[in-house]
Parts: structure tokens; sequence; C-alpha cells
């Protein structure tokens, strides 16, 4: 389930509270004074059969006596009597429930079962639960309080989901004194139903919500869940906290990437790549709030710093830089307008050090001479407390010197008692305000990491060279003996092998059984070898002397390897020895050694990292993790999160790293691990790099049977569906190759769209358009194939490149019902056959994904659109609430299956 029946949760016309108590201080109580006091329109029905009336209003006994249907209960009943409850509220048509009782899946298997109980009660009847084991959920705007809170939150436009209830109350209580207004705050508890996922949808979709803060413990369902915080980014902000980040899950992984992957940091590249803003500390997510509710915007990360204090402005910057900020420029023309306004000894400089006596005169001043100059992305004003100046009044000036603007300003008015009134002044006003610099700073940093992440969400990435082929076949064939073998690792030449199928360059590498083998092998390769041990049981093999480097001759191979035998026998008595591979001494003089590698996380699935390699790769800890699949942006980008990066844009006489073939080789391994689902681990260490390019010198791979179990998703987000590729062919003979669209496709989409003529492009988008823009375009190519699906027509011109000819796509909502179409045919391509070619295979992909109906709104006027549609067996009617809008939808059989 998804959002189906959150209505009720939410947006209930009555309620029902069972378990309802007149003893003080009980959760009964509490949740009922709450209910009956928070403005709450509807009737509230509370149960108990041992009490006349509860808070003045009648009690009934049981849930058979109510005299309606209520839309949503609150359970604060014992946890034994819970399932029965939800069995006879569900029989009444009650479509949700808050379970705040606590004692279900939190108390290990009996809880669990119990657990299991409920929602197998509530599932034959469609019944949403929320929780069990929680706050319960308060909806200023309609006045519900649902919850054992100690206060009623104001209204305003910030969702707040949180597992933790105390988090709630905590938020609840902050943002009340502040002025900060909430659409819901909601705390999920256990999550046996009601989660993360589905309710992201529901505020994504939620005309009064503006933006969505989340506190995170664990989440389930990571497909689902980033699908819906994809799809929520890309409309409104999502902050997320998430607590546990000392996880450490990875311990008993055997391979480096293994190692340096922990669970903490894969949540942390999951809310990256869902474009979220993720903060580390309470604190943080209170100023988060703050700035959002405040509706401040930026453009880029320059801090342009105005201070009374030189010292307290020095240490602003100081927390800029490190957080990874820019220190704006002045320019001449602003520097004469603050000449002319300052005094002599003023700083000259960034921060803009007013001097100590700076009146509310001279603050205004000075941001009259700031507001509109582009050299900056942002000012932060700071005030101290001083004896010769009213900060109160200060703070006066520059709210007066902002009305009418929307120049981005950011205000921390240091000090306790003497700084109460500049606050609430500029609450008052929607200005951010911050209890010291470093907490605005940090806020401002918080909005340049957002909006990064928004244009990541947003940004057309390179297309990625067609040149590298797979051959999934021979990766295949080398695991799958592995696996019928029962071994768990790949030997470092079977590794190889695999990375070679996907077009990583390898060295040279040749397999040796004994000592006088390894010595022709040496002979053969004919330059200075490697000598390596070749045994699946040894993983380190350097730890335990089973590497030798640099070796001239076969004759000193042959005597290395019989000195090495010996020392990994003596060592590693249990290992099973193959022999030995001899390989080329890589030429790379001062290339960058990098780990390439993939760790399998429970939650998550396969995950990639990228850092700076060697043997001291977990002592180094230089490292990004990104989720598959990548494209040539998102492999940059992981790049770009690491120190590394530094040093392969070159430095001194050192050239700059081939980064292209990096990012390349990052997307070969992203399309291996997607292909083949028996990858568990995965090292290349090093990978070395340079201006020439890469080359893997030390490969790994473990390799096992997926257990995954029916209905489970192994990627977090579903990659490219390749497999729904097909050759088309019209009437007239003309061929096509149908395929799911790509990001990398918004050149050529903008290309058909100055083929079509005005006529067209208003028939497909209700409006005369003159151009197609970047958002929108990257709107309809970036897709997430798990909820909708385009498959476009295209053809290969002569130069190579994709001609772009027809283009039909499906949305589904989140609980996979319906689905609403939109196609578009370049216009010298109409009345041939390719709009029904494309409708018909959309149709067939919606069939075999489940979805039971797909609709659409057509122009009455587009009579080539209506008459296909009404041979491919949709309905019509008029849209009554738009003239000259007819819906057109067609019913599909039931058939599932994940495409």
């Amino acid at each position: 389930m998804t959002v189906r029946n959150l209505e009720a949760l939410l947006k209930p016309t009555s309620i029902a509270l069972i378990g309802a108590s007149r003893q003080p201080k009980s959760i009964g109580a509490v949740v009922a004074r709450n209910l009956f006091n928070a403005g709450f329109d509807g009737p509230v029905m509370p149960v108990n059969p041992h009490e006349r009336s509860i808070e003045g209003v009648l009690c009934y006994p049981t849930v058979e006596s109510l005299p309606i249907t209520p839309d949503l209960a609150v359970i604060c009943t014992p946890p034994d009597t819970v399932p029965d409850l939800v069995r006879r509220l569900g029989e009444r048509g009650t479509k949700a429930a808050i379970v705040i009782t606590a004692g279900f899946g939190e108390l290990g298997p009996e809880g669990k079962a119990l657990q299991q109980r409920v929602l197998d009660a509530a599932r034959p009847h469609l019944m949403r639960i929320a929780g069990p084991n929680c706050l319960g959920v308060m909806v200023p705007g309609r006045g519900i309080n649902a919850s054992f809170a100690h206060v009623n939150p104001i209204k305003g436009d910030i969702a707040l989901i949180a597992q933790s209830g105390a988090v709630v109350t905590s938020i609840a209580d902050w943002a009340t004194s502040r002025n900060v207004g909430f659409s819901h705050l909601i705390s999920l508890g256990g999550m046996a139903d009601v989660d993360f996922g589905d309710l992201l949808d529901y505020m994504a979709a939620d005309y009064n919500t503006r933006a969505i803060c989340l506190y995170v413990e664990a989440i389930t369902h990571a497909r689902k869940f980033m699908s819906a915080a994809r799809a929520a980014a890309r409309q409104k902000p999502v902050i997320v906290i998430r607590s546990g980040r000392t996880d450490e899950a990875a311990k008993a992984a055997s391979s480096h990437t293994g190692a340096l992957a922990g669970h903490d940091d894969v949540y942390d590249a999951a809310f990256r790549r869902a474009g979220m803003l993720r903060v580390v500390e309470l604190d943080e997510l209170f100023d988060a709030v703050e700035t959002l509710a405040m509706g401040v915007q930026i453009t880029g990360d320059r801090l342009a710093i105005v201070t009374n204090g030189g010292g307290i402005g020095v240490m602003a910057t100081d927390t800029l830089i490190e957080e990874g900020g820019c220190l704006a420029g002045l320019d001449e023309s602003v520097m004469a307008k603050l000449n002319a306004v300052l005094p002599p000894t003023w700083s000259r400089g960034n921060p803009i050090d007013i001097i100590g006596d700076a009146s509310g005169k001279r603050y205004a001043d000075t941001l009259a001479a700031l507001v509109g100059d582009r050299n900056h992305d942002a000012i932060l004003v700071i005030n101290c407390p001083v004896a010769v100046a009213d900060g109160a009044e200060s703070a006066r000036a520059v709210v007066d010197a902002l009305k009418g603007r929307k120049h981005p300003v950011l205000t921390s008015w240091l000090g306790d008692s003497s700084a109460q009134e500049a606050r609430h002044l500029f609450a008052a006003n929607r200005i951010p305000t911050y209890e010291t610099p470093s907490k605005a700073v940090r806020a401002f940093m918080h909005l340049v990491r957002y909006r990064k992440n928004q244009e990541l969400l947003m940004e057309t990435p390179v297309s990625t060279p067609e040149q590298f082929q797979v051959d999934e076949k021979a990766a295949r064939a080398v695991i799958d003996a592995a696996i019928a073998d029962g071994r768990g690792w790949l030997s470092e030449f079977e590794a190889k092998h695999v990375l070679e199928a996907y077009g990583i360059p390898v060295v040279e590498t040749l397999k040796a059984g004994t000592p006088d083998e390894a010595a022709e092998a040496a002979r053969r390769i004919g330059k200075p070898v490697a000598l390596k041990i070749l045994s699946v049981d040894i993983i380190h093999k350097s730890d335990i002397g089973g590497v030798q480097l640099h070796i001239k001759t076969p004759e000193e191979v042959r005597a290395k390897a019989v000195a090495m035998l010996e020392r990994v026998r003596a060592l590693r008595p249990d290992a099973d020895i193959e022999g030995f591979t001899v390989q080329a001494m890589a030429s790379k003089p001062g290339a960058h050694e990098l780990i390439v590698g993939v760790a399998d996380d429970p939650l998550f699935g396969p995950v990639l990292l990228f850092g700076q390699g060697g043997t001291s790769v977990e002592v180094v800890q230089d490292k990004a993790l990104g989720l598959p699949p990548l494209n040539t942006n998102l492999a940059r980008e992981m790049m770009s999160r690491t120190r590394v990066w530094k040093l392969l844009q070159g430095y001194r006489d050192r050239p700059p790293a081939a980064n292209d073939q990096v990012a390349l080789t990052l997307i070969k391994v992203s399309q291996l691990i997607t292909d083949i689902a028996e990858i568990v681990e995965l090292d290349i260490n090093p990978l070395l790099a340079d201006d020439t390019g890469v080359l893997a010198l030390d490969a790994r791979i473990k390799v096992a049977v997926p257990a995954l179990v029916p209905g489970s998703r192994r990627l977090a987000i579903r990659p490219y569906p390749k497999k729904l590729e097909k050759r088309v062919k019209l009437n007239d003979g003309r061929e096509f190759l149908l395929r799911p669209i790509r990001p990398e496709d918004e050149p050529i989409i903008h290309r058909m769209f100055e083929r079509m003529t005005p006529e067209d492009i208003r028939l497909r988008f209700f409006a005369p358009m003159k151009r197609l823009s970047h958002q929108m375009a990257a709107k309809l190519t970036q897709i997430d194939y798990d909820r909708e699906m385009a498959l476009v027509a295209v053809a290969q011109m002569a130069d190579g490149q994709d001609e772009l000819y027809g283009i039909v796509r499906i949305a589904a909502d989140p609980d996979n019902q319906k689905a609403e179409y939109a196609v578009m045919v370049r216009s010298d391509m109409k009345g041939k056959g390719l709009g029904y070619v494309l409708m018909t295979q959309i149709i067939e992909y919606a069939r075999s994904r489940g979805i039971g109906e797909v609709f659409g709104e057509v122009l009455r006027e587009n009579t080539t659109m209506l008459a296909m549609c009404h041979e491919l067996g949709f309905t019509r009617r008029e849209n009554r609430e738009e003239p000259g809008v007819v819906e057109v939808r067609i019913s599909l059989t039931e058939p599932s299956g994940d495409a």
C-alpha cells in the first residue's frame, strides 16, 4: 500500500477514541483532552465501557454501539486487545487507525507476532494503520490533535514526519515559541504499515504543505522510499535527520569496500541521491526548519558577512570555509558605496566590520549598499551587544531596510535577554535569525547543499560513450562456475576476466600453478613483473607476504615464488593455494592509486564506492558512496566528494588525470552490478589513473546466489529497463527503435520540439509554447522507471546521433492502480501510424505492470487523437470543470509482473 486511504488518517470527518479515559495523566485522558480541544469540527466519539462521559461527551461502550462509522479510530487500549478492535472497526468500514499503544514489534518475536495479527485484521478492509507505539497525529489546519503531546501546534505549511514521538513534541514546543506552524506532525512509531514512503507521496501532493521534515531511525522498503523521496524533493524541500550514525554493521565485511561502506554512509548516499537535505544535529533541524519557514532562496555559495564585531566576523568566516562555503568578494562599486557610509576604520573587505559603535542607521546604510549586488548570494548580519548602541534599534533598522526586498538575508543577534526583542522582531517579519553566527552559517550552507542536490536532480547528464561493449555472457560464465564450485570468492585472475568483459582495462596477467610456470610466464611477458599468491581463501595477500613487485628476471621470479609458497603455507596452512599470478608491472609513474568498489547493503542493496586507494585505504578513509545506476553526472559528483578529487585535477607539473575515464569506470562497474545480481562485494584496488587513462592492478569479487524473496527489489533505484527495447516497423516500411527514455535524451527532445508546429504543441500541452524549458525537458527525460515509463521512437542518423520522432508516457499513481498517458508525434510523422504503435506499446506495458486503468485528457478539437482512442477501446466523457476537454480512459486486465 501507499497513499490509499491516507485521507481517512489525515482528513477524517469523524473520529473514535478507543480507550478514552478520565484517569488523570493517563494516555487515554490526554488524547481525549487534545482531541476535544484542538478545534476539530466533526464528531469525536469516546469509547469506554466503564465511563458514562469523557470531557463532557457521551461515551460508548463498544465499537458496535457507535452511532456512525468513524473515518479514523485512535486506539489506546492494551496490546492484546488491538487486533480484535481493528477487525471490528474494519468490518464497520473504518479506513484508518492510529495505534498509540506500545508492546508490539519492539518487544521481540511475541510482539512482532501480535503486530502481524493487527495487520492481518486490517488487510481485508484496506484499513491503514499508523504506529503502533507512536505519539499520534496532529493536523493543525483541521483542528486534529490525535496525540498525547503537551502542546497544540500552530497551523502552518511544514510537515514533520518522525519515528520518535519525543522529537515531535520537542520540535512542536520549539516551533510554538517561535510562531512556526505545521501542516502535519506525524509520529510513525513502529511503522507496521504507514511509513515514510507513504507519507512522502501524500505530502508531495498536499497543497497545504510547502516543506517536509523527516526524523529517520530506519526506513522500510528502500525502493518505495527512494521513489517517493525523489518525487517529493522535486516538488518541495525535504530535510532529513537520522540517528544511529555510528552503526557498525560493516565490521564483518571481507573487502576494503565492505569495511568502508558504513550503514549510515549508505543512508547519506540515499538521501543525497533523492535530492533531500540532510542535517546532523537536532538543533540543525530546528535551524533548517526556521530557514525554510522564512522561504529563503539562494543561487550560490558566496556569503557576505556584516558585523559590528571583527572577531565574531572572523569566527563566522572560519565556519563558512570549514563548511565548504565561499566568502564573497566586494567589487569597486560596492566598496565605493561602503566607503561613503562607513567610518574610515571599517575593515575594507569581507567580513564587513562596521565597528562596535554601529547604530541602526549604519546597519541600514550597509545593507543598502549590498542589497541587489550580484557578487554575493546571501548576507549574514551579525550584532554583538555593546553599551554604546541599541541592538533592538539595529534590528528594527534591518527590518525596515529589507521591506519590499526579496534579497536573502540571515541574522544573528548575540546575547540572551538583550537579544530577545530583536529575535522576536525578525521572526515576526519572516527574517531567519539564529542564536550564534556559526548556526547562521550552517543554515546558509544547508541552503547551499540543498540547492546542489536539487540541481543534480535536474541536471542533464553527458551522454555515456556507447563504444564500451559489455560481454555479460562471459562475465556470468566465470561467476556461475565459481558458484557451482561452492566458492564465495573469485580468484584475482577470474575477477580480472569479469572486469575485462565489461571493458575495464586490466594489467596483463598470467596464471601459473608452480614456481617454474611462474618463471615461464615472466619470460612470456618479457618485462619486470609482479608476483602474487593465487588463493580464493586469501583476500588481503600483502598482509602475509603474498605480493612481490618489480621482479626483473624469470630466475628471480622462480626463487621468490618458492620462498612465497613456503611463507604463505606457514602462515595460512588452511588456505587452498592454486598457484600464482604473474602480471606485468604497470608503467604509470606518478599515477594516482584509487579504489572503486561495491558493497551490498541489507536495505538499499548494491552501493558503489570511490576514493583514494592503496594498502592504506582503510586508514585514509577518503571515500564517497553512491547508489546505482550511475550516469556521467552522478559518477563525477561522487568523485568530487573525495579529497583525492583535488589531486586528480592536476597540480604543479602534474597534469590532470583522465577523469572522464575514471567516471566511465564507475559507470561500467555500476552496469556490471546492475546486470549480475550474484556479485555481493567488489574491489578494484588500486585503480591507477593518470593523464593517459586508467588501469586496474588488483581486483577481488565476492559472489553468492541472490537470496531475494518474491516481490523484493535488489536495487533501491530501478535501472534503465533495457529489455523493453524493441524494433517496430510502420506500414510504410519505416523502422524505429522503441526504447525507454534516458536522462541523456534532453537534446533530442529539444530537437523534436523544434520540428513541431505551433498547433501540434498546443494540442499536446494545452497551451502555446515557443520553447521547451530545461526544467520541463528534465522532467520529461529524468523519470523514475518504477513509477513512470516513457517510450521513445528513435532512428539513428548518418552521424550516429539518435533522432526522435515520437514519445509516449504513462505516470502511475503511487498505488499502481491508474496511470495517466500522454503522447506526442513529430509533426512530419503525423498520419503514418506511429502514434498508434506508441499507444499500443504503452498500453501493453501498463497491463504488464498490473495497472488497472489508463486515462488521459484530450482537447475536443484534437479529433485525430480522439479517433485513435476510440479505435483502441477508450471510453470518453466531457470534463464538466474544463469545457473543451474530453476525458478518455481504458480499463485493463490485471496480470501482474515487474516489467
